[in-house]
C-alpha cells in the first residue's frame, strides 16, 4: 500500500489521537460464553503508544491474568484470564489502548474458510484423471529439470535475469506462511534453520491432533503445504533437480505465522513481523489475510457489535505498528491482493466473517452479512502501510478471474502484478482448464500423502496424477511438487524479484549482509515492471469461462498504471539491470 501511504499515516495518526475512544462502549459487556462457565479466555491487550509495556504486564498479572506472550516492539501483550469481565476491567488499566479477543483453544472453524482452498485447488477433481498431467514441456531448457513447466518464470524474465544475478546468499527472504518444509531437497540448500521461527501453537480444534510436544511444530515443518509452495517460487535452489525459484541463490527463513489449518491470527503475525525487523530480514512475503475478519473496519461495520468493532480497531492498530516497525528496519513487505474477485474500491457485502468460532467472543460467532466501506475498512496486511500489493494473472497475461483489483487508482491497493495461475485460462484452446495453467512449486511429501495424492510408498496416486503432482528423484532422494493457483502464488514471484533487486543493488551492511531501503526496492520494481494495458473496452467478462456477472471486472487506467496490473508485471531482468 505504497501509493496511499500519506493517507494511511494520517488515518493511523487520527486513530491514535482519538485513543480508540469507541472501546469505552465495551465496559458494560456481558460475561463471555467461555468465562461465564469459569474457563479461561485468551485476550490481546494493546498498550498506548509511549506507555511502558513492562508496567502493563505487571498490572495485568496483578489483576490475575496469565501473560503468555509479550511483543515489546509494538506493545502487544497476550494473556489468558478467568475474569468474566476481563475486556472491561483490562480496558480501565492506565496505559491500555484497547483489548481484543484472541484465538482460543476452544475455537472451531466455520465452513467459509474452505473457500481459499477451493480457489487454489480448483483443478483437483476438475479434469478427467490421467489426461492432464501438466504443461507441455519446453525445448532447450538448461536450468533445473522441471523448470520447463514454469511459464511464470518466463513471463517475468527470470531466466534472463539469472544470467546476471541469481540472488545473493546474504539476502534473506522471510516466508510468513503456514511453515516451510526445510528438509525438501529443493529448499534445504537455501534454508536457514537457525534464523527460522514458528510463532504459532497448534490448536487441535482447528488444526487437528498435535504432533509435537506443547503443540508447537519445529521451525522446519509445514503441515499445510501452502508455505512450502510459496518458498519454492521465491527461492528453490538451482541445483540440478526439481524447480528453481525466482531468486535461487538467496537465503530462505521460515517466519511462520499461520496455523496448520491456514488461519492467520494477530498475535503470531505481529510477532513474526517484528522478529523479521529485529533480525534484519530483507524481504517478507505475506500470502494471507489476518483472521477472523476479511475486512477490519475502523469503528466496525454497521452490523458489528461494540466488542466486534473493538477487536477490529486493535487489529488495525497492532498491524499498522508491526508493518511500520518492520519497514523502518529495512524489510520490504510484499502481499497478496486476495482471491475474492472483488473491486477493493467497492467491496461487496462480506459474508465470510468472522471465519472461526471463538468462545471468548461476546456475540454469536457465525458469519453474518457485513456492509464494507472502502473508506473505513482494510484487508490486512495487503492494505496496510508499506505493503507492495500484487494481483494475479494467468499464462496468457489475463487477470485471473479470482484476483482482486481496484477501480480507485489513488487508494494504493495494488502496486504490481505477477503470475499466479488461472486454471480457466486459454478458453477455446487445448490449454483451457488444464493443470499447466497453474503454478508448479515444492510440496511436503507428508501433506500430499494425507491428501491422497501420494501413497505410503511415495508413489503418485491416480488422483495425484490427475492433479499434476510430480516426483523427481536424484540418487534415491525424491522431491515432490504440486500445482496451485492464487494471488498467494503471484506474491512470491514479486517477493523473489524484490530479493533479486536487493542482491543486485543492495549496500553492504556488516550486521545484515546486503540491505536496500524498502522504498527504493518498491520504486525499482514498479519502474521496471512490464507495462500491461487494460483489456479493450476496459471490461473483462468471465462468462465464457463459466463465471456469473459478479465476476465481471472493470479496469481503469492506462498501460503505465491500472487497476488490474498496477505498474505492470514484475520484471526480474529489469531490476537486476
Amino acid at each position: 500500500m505504497y501509493r496511499a501511504r500519506a493517507l494511511a499515516a494520517a488515518s493511523a495518526a487520527a486513530m491514535v489521537a482519538a485513543g480508540l475512544t469507541g472501546l469505552a462502549t465495551t465496559a458494560t459487556a456481558a460475561p463471555t460464553k467461555a468465562t461465564a462457565s469459569g474457563a479461561s479466555s485468551s485476550w490481546l491487550v494493546l498498550a498506548d503508544r509511549g506507555a511502558s509495556t513492562a508496567a502493563l504486564v505487571k498490572e495485568l498479572r496483578a489483576a490475575g491474568a496469565t501473560v503468555t506472550s509479550v511483543n515489546e516492539a509494538i506493545g502487544l501483550v497476550s494473556v489468558t484470564s478467568k475474569d468474566a469481565r476481563f475486556r472491561a476491567s483490562a480496558s480501565r488499566i492506565a496505559g491500555v489502548q484497547g483489548v481484543a479477543a484472541d484465538v482460543s483453544i476452544g475455537s472451531s472453524p466455520n465452513p467459509v474458510k474452505a473457500r481459499a482452498d477451493k480457489v487454489e485447488k480448483e483443478h483437483q477433481g476438475a479434469t478427467a484423471k490421467g489426461k492432464d498431467k501438466g504443461a507441455k514441456a519446453k525445448k532447450g531448457v538448461k536450468a533445473d529439470p522441471l523448470d520447463q513447466y514454469l511459464w511464470g518464470m518466463d513471463m517475468i524474465n527470470a531466466p534472463a535475469a539469472h544470467a546476471i544475478e541469481r540472488g545473493d546468499k546474504r539476502v534473506t527472504v522471510g516466508v510468513m506462511d503456514t511453515g516451510v518444509d526445510g528438509a525438501h531437497p529443493d529448499l534445504a540448500p537455501n534454508f536457514d534453520a537457525k534464523k527460522s521461527r514458528n510463532f504459532t501453537t497448534d490448536i487441535e480444534a482447528i488444526d487437528g491432533p498435535c504432533e509435537f510436544t506443547g503443540c508447537v511444530d519445529p521451525a522446519n515443518v509445514d503441515d499445510n503445504g501452502h508455505g512450502t509452495h510459496v518458498a519454492g517460487t521465491i527461492g528453490a535452489a538451482l541445483n540440478g533437480r526439481g524447480v528453481s525459484g525466482v531468486a535461487p541463490g538467496v537465503t530462505l527463513v521460515n517466519v511462520r505465522a499461520g496455523q496448520d489449518s491456514g488461519y492467520f491470527f494477530l498475535g503470531p503475525v505481529t510477532n513474526a513481523l517484528t522478529y523479521s525487523g529485529d533480525i534484519g530480514i530483507d524481504v517478507v512475503n505475506m500470502s494471507f489475510y489476518v483472521d477472523p475478519w476479511l475486512y477490519n473496519c475502523r469503528g466496525g461495520a454497521p452490523e458489528d457489535s461494540a466488542p466486534a468493532a473493538a477487536d477490529q480497531e486493535i487489529i488495525i492498530a497492532a498491524m499498522t505498528r508491526a508493518l511500520n516497525y518492520a519497514n523502518a528496519r529495512g524489510v520490504t513487505l510484499v502481499g497478496a491482493l486476495g482471491n475474492n474477485h472483488e473491486d477493493l474500491a467497492k467491496p461487496r457485502v462480506d459474508l465470510s466473517s468472522p471465519d472461526y468460532d471463538n468462545p471468548a467472543y461476546d456475540w454469536d460467532t457465525a458469519p453474518y452479512p457485513r456492509t464494507i466501506s472502502n473508506a473505513n475498512c482494510l484487508d490486512l496486511p495487503v492494505e496496510g502501510p508499506n505493503v507492495i500489493g500484487v494481483s494475479s494473472l494467468g499464462p496468457t497475461g489475463t487477470k485471473s478471474d479470482f484476483s482482486n483489483y481496484t477501480t480507485d487508482l489513488s487508494s494504493g491497493e495494488i502496486e504490481v502484478s505477477a503470475p499466479g495461475g488461472w486454471f480457466r485460462d486459454g478458453f477455446g484452446t487445448d490449454t483451457y482448464r488444464t493443470n499447466g495453467n497453474l503454478i508448479l512449486s515444492t510440496a511436503p511429501l507428508h501433506v500430499l500423502q494425507a491428501e491422497g495424492a501420494v501413497d505410503e510408498d511415495g508413489n503418485i496416486t491416480p488422483d495425484g496424477e490427475a492433479a499434476g503432482v510430480m516426483k523427481e528423484c536424484v540418487k534415491r532422494v525424491c522431491g515432490y511438487y504440486q500445482y496451485l493457483q492464487g494471488t498467494s502464488m503471484a506474491s512470491p514471484h514479486a517477493a523473489g524479484v524484490a530479493a533479486l533487486a536487493v542482491s543486485a543493488h543492495g549496500r553492504v551492511d556488516g550486521k545484515r549482509g546486503l540491505t536496500m531501503a524498502p522504498d527504493a526496492v518498491a520504486m525499482l520494481m514498479m519502474r521496471t515492471a512490464t507495462d500491461h494495458a487494460c483489456p479493450p473496452g476496459g471490461v473483462r467478462s468471465y462468462a465464457q469461462e463459466g463465471r456469473s456477472a459478479e465476476w465481471t471486472a472493470t479496469c481503469v487506467g492506462n498501460a503505465d498504471f491500472n487497476g488490474f496490473y498496477g505498474a505492470g508485471i514484475v520484471n526480474a531482468l529489469g531490476v537486476v539491470q
